[in-house]
C-alpha cells in the first residue's frame, strides 16, 4: 500500500492557498473557479497500541479552498484526550495530543465537494526564477527525499529540446509512469528520489518524490501533496505532485495513465518528512488502518 509505511514511521499548504499569497492568481480563480461535478465521502480508521504515553501529532484535517469544499467533516479519538490544533509552515492544520498507554483509536470522516478534472494548459510558460514568486523558492530547494541537485543530468534527458512550458514537466510525469513499475516491497520510508531512479520501483510517495526532484532540477517549483484518490486501487491514502507554471500550481500524478480529478487535498510540503499523517515520538504499534472513498449520489439517502 503507497502510503501506510510513512504513516507507521516514527515521525495542500491548503487547496488554492496560493490564492491568499499570489492576488493575481486569486482574481483569476475567483473568476473562473472549478466546476464541482462530484462529492465524496472520505474515511480512515487508525488503531494504535503503546505500552507508555506517546505524544503524536496527526495531519488528518482537510481545509476548504476554491479546488475543493468541505460539506461535512467528523474527528474522533477514543480514548477523548485533549487535542491542540495549530497550523504549519505550509498551511496544514496540525493535530497535538499524547496518546494514553493501551488502545487508541483515531477515525475521520469527510463529505467533500471536487472538481472531476483538474486545470491543465500546455502553453503555460515556466518562469524564470528572478520573476518567481518569493514563496515558491522553498520549493526550489533540494530537500530531505528529493535530491534535484544530483538530478540535473536525468531531467535535461528527459525533458529534451522541448519548448518552455507546461509540456516539460508533463513528460517527466509520464516518463516516471512508463520507466518506474508501481511496486510496493522495493522501497520503505526512507526511499528517495535519487534511489527511486536508480530502483526504477515504488509506490505513489517514490513517484511523487522523483516527479519533485526532476522539476527542481529544471527550475521549476514543486511540491508534495497528500490526500484521498477515488478509486485508486488498491485503496489506500495517495501522494502526488504539484508544479508552480505560469504563475500558478498545477497537479500532475505519476502514479496514474491520466491526472484525473476527484481527490482530496489533506497536506502540502516539500516531501513526505512534511506531510507524515500521523508523527509518533515514542514506540507504538498500528494493529490496524483502512482507507475508504466513495462517490455520494444525489436524490438517494446516501446524499442527503
Amino acid at each position: 500500500m503507497g502510503f501506510k509505511r510513512s504513516l507507521v514511521r516514527i515521525q495542500s499548504a491548503r487547496p488554492f492557498q496560493i490564492a491568499c499569497r499570489f492576488p493575481l492568481v486569486a482574481v483569476e480563480l475567483l473568476l473562473n473557479p472549478p466546476r464541482f461535478t462530484m462529492i465524496l465521502d472520505a474515511t480512515c480508521q487508525l488503531d494504535y497500541q503503546t505500552a507508555v504515553d506517546v505524544p503524536a501529532i496527526f495531519m488528518l484535517r482537510p481545509r476548504s479552498g476554491l479546488a475543493q469544499w468541505i460539506i461535512r467533516e467528523e474527528f474522533h479519538l477514543q480514548p477523548q484526550v485533549p487535542v491542540l490544533e495549530y497550523t504549519d509552515l505550509y498551511g496544514n492544520l496540525c493535530q497535538r495530543t499524547v496518546m494514553p498507554a493501551g488502545d487508541f483509536h483515531l477515525s475521520v470522516q469527510y463529505r467533500v465537494q471536487v472538481p472531476c478534472v483538474v486545470d491543465s494548459d500546455e502553453t503555460a510558460p515556466l518562469m524564470p526564477v528572478e520573476n518567481l514568486p518569493t514563496e515558491a523558492l522553498l520549493y526550489l530547494l533540494p530537500s530531505r527525499y528529493c535530491q534535484s541537485d544530483q538530478l540535473g543530468s536525468l531531467a535535461a534527458e528527459i525533458i529534451g529540446d522541448l519548448p518552455s512550458n507546461f509540456q516539460m514537466v508533463e513528460r517527466i510525469r509520464t516518463w516516471i509512469l512508463q520507466h518506474v513499475s508501481y511496486e510496493s516491497g522495493f522501497s520503505d520510508s526512507s526511499t528517495s528520489a535519487l534511489e527511486t531512479a536508480k530502483l526504477r520501483r515504488g509506490v505513489c510517495r517514490d513517484f511523487a518524490h522523483l516527479g519533485i526532484a526532476l522539476c527542481r532540477a529544471i527550475n521549476v517549483p514543486a511540491r508534495m501533496v497528500v490526500g484521498f484518490l477515488h478509486q485508486f486501487k488498491p485503496m489506500d491514502l495517495h501522494a502526488w505532485f504539484e508544479a508552480f507554471i505560469g504563475g500558478r500550481w498545477f497537479t500532475f500524478d505519476a502514479a496514474e495513465e491520466t491526472t484525473r480529478g476527484n481527490r482530496i487535498v489533506v497536506a502540502y510540503g516539500r516531501d513526505a518528512a512534511d506531510v507524515a499523517l500521523a508523527t509518533m515520538f515514542g514506540s507504538f504499534t498500528l494493529q490496524n488502518m483502512e482507507v475508504t472513498v466513495s462517490e455520494v449520489k444525489l436524490g438517494t439517502s446516501q446524499g442527503t
